[in-house]
């Protein structure tokens, strides 16, 4: 009598899988054996249109056995419900509204034939040994949807296959991916030198998705014992794990690192605007996150013209949306400034509450024109995706893009607050107002083009914020305060400092989420910047001037 492995099927099936091991030899001498060797006949194929199962299953191996290209394509219809039985005992292949014999290959009527039925027990096997079979397929792409079947329900008994299928494969991509089939099927070998060969082969692929693999080996069993009993397969899979753990907490690491530049990017877009006029005017502007908004939705509208009126440009949308929310947020600040701000500075409370209804009605006014529901601003292609730095770390290039991006923008920010005569005014006001209104600075139109150039770099946030996440009228509420935060870490009116503002609660951020969830990290952050002004008020980069020092 031939061995036999018991191997629990899959859930739901709720039955117990019993693959022989003569089977499995069967299939592997098979893989020599000239396709002619064998021809299929009636007889071969007459017990899979009776009811006995065991007969069913003596056929299917001898289909098995036969490895040619009658009986594979029996197993495949078998597989796939296209197997048909007529009375007479015999079977049809399906295909279509048409059939033909299994045997011929001719076409016939399928009358009144029902399909032929199997139980779990017989569709594991043909399904197995469908996989099992196209190991040896010399199709590439065949031999790597087998694989990717097998990896999904690992077998001892399919270990023959596999060990021949590995020595001959010669893809360097799926020679890797037999090694790791190999090894899930060799780590319960009896032979305890094919165990630690499989447990070597795992540690030495660094593969964190076998990690699981290798824990029960070492795992403890209820009476105290170990769960495999040769110490140098133990001991070979602690070294594994331990490699495994490495590579996982740098990965981790790496993850949190740029997680938290992603989003210091995004709130360092969002506050380099707000550190320019409130460094400016002083004035606490609530509204400044309705600036992200409009920029967002002037995103959207480009891309739904782009889409109607030159879709063959659609990928390059971004480089007209990126001047059009510039200029639609700089539009709305110059009028705000000039129609309210203007006449309430040096009232703190009574801007606060007023650029607070001001952004009740922007969002209002965006839910009237666009809805209340968020729109979706689709990436271009060569934003989509992402680029795979190591095994569980991929960053996306959407992201990137926004972290690029976001350097830029702080560029040119430097460039025209430090080499346009705009610029010099701006520092000349923010230092001192009143002196430089005695030199002769228009302090009134001052205020008008920084606050404009302020909403402007605002509304660039709210384009790249389009790109990571769908637009709605609250998109700016999310980010007012985080903004405001690190605007006084970093310093009023200084860029250098609102960069690391925004980049370091970026990281510290994502450093604490995982071990506190995201609401109280921002309460933990909230706290650790309230300590650090009570130390240093001034934030990271002072103001030099009279008026700083006052």
């Amino acid at each position: 009598m031939a061995l036999s492995f018991f191997t629990l099927a899959r859930r739901g099936l709720g039955a117990v899988r019993v693959v022989s091991v003569s089977a499995a030899f069967t299939l592997l001498t098979t893989l020599l054996i000239p396709q002619h060797a064998f021809a299929l006949t009636a007889t071969d194929v007459a017990p899979l249109a009776g009811d006995d199962f065991d007969a069913k299953s003596a056929a299917i191996d001898k289909l098995i056995a036969m490895h040619d290209a009658q009986a594979l394509a029996l197993l495949k219809a078998l597989s796939e419900d296209n197997a048909l039985a007529t009375d007479a005992g015999a079977v049809l292949i399906q295909d279509n509204d048409t059939a033909r014999d299994a045997v011929t290959g001719k076409t016939v009527a399928p009358g009144d034939a029902q399909p032929v039925t199997l139980n779990n027990l017989l569709r594991s096997k043909v399904a197995g040994a469908l996989s099992g079979l196209q190991l040896a397929s010399p199709d590439l792409d065949t031999r790597r949807a087998a694989i990717a079947e097998l990896l999904k329900n690992p077998d001892i008994a399919m270990k023959p296959m596999i060990d021949a299928a590995r020595a001959k494969e010669t893809d360097p991509a799926l020679k890797r991916r037999l090694d790791v089939l190999w090894a899930m099927t060799a780590l319960h070998d009896p032979d305890a030198a094919k165990r630690l060969e499989a447990v070597q082969l795992v540690a030495a692929r660094h593969d964190l998705e076998m990690n699981e693999l290798l824990r029960p080996i070492v795992a403890k069993k209820a009476d105290g014992g170990f769960a495999e009993p040769d110490d140098r397969v133990r001991a070979a899979a602690q070294q594994g794990i331990n490699a495994l753990d490495a590579i996982q907490r740098r990965s981790e690491i790496a993850g949190t690192i740029f997680a938290g530049l992603s989003l210091g990017s995004v709130l360092l877009l969002a506050a380099l605007g707000l550190a320019i006029t409130y460094g400016l005017i002083g004035v606490i502007n609530m509204a400044h996150g309705e600036f992200l908004m409009i920029g967002a939705y002037a995103t959207y509208v480009v891309q739904n013209l782009i889409q109607h009126y030159a879709p063959r440009a659609f990928d390059w949308y971004p480089l007209l949306a990126i001047p059009a929310s510039f200029i639609a947020a700089a539009v709305v600040g110059i009028v705000l400034e000039r129609l309210v701000l203007k006449h309430l500075y040096g009232r703190p409370l009574e801007t606060l509450l007023t650029t607070f209804g001001i952004s009740l009605i922007l969002i209002q006014a965006t839910r009237m024109i666009f809805g209340a529901q968020n729109v979706q601003v689709v990436n271009p292609s060569w934003m989509s995706g992402g680029v795979t730095v190591m095994q569980n770390l991929i960053l996306p290039y959407n992201r990137l893009a926004i972290l690029a991006f976001s350097l830029i923008v702080v560029g040119i920010a430097w460039a025209v607050l430090t080499k346009t005569r705009l610029g010099l005014f701006v520092r000349a006001v923010t230092q001192n107002r009143r002196m430089a209104a005695c030199v002769g600075v228009r302090t009134a139109l001052v205020d008008s083009y920084a606050f404009a150039f302020g909403a402007g770099i605002a509304g660039l946030g709210g384009c790249a914020l389009s790109q990571i996440g769908n637009v709605g009228p609250d998109l700016g509420q999310s980010y007012i305060i985080d903004s405001f935060m690190a605007v006084v870490l970093g310093g009023v009116g200084q860029i250098a400092g609102t960069v690391l503002g925004g980049f370091g609660l970026g990281l510290v951020s994502k450093a604490i989420e995982p071990f506190w969830g995201a609401v109280l990290a921002k309460i933990a952050v909230l706290v650790l910047i309230v300590l650090f002004i009570q130390k240093r008020p001034q934030g990271m980069f002072a103001l030099k001037g009279r008026s700083a020092e006052a």
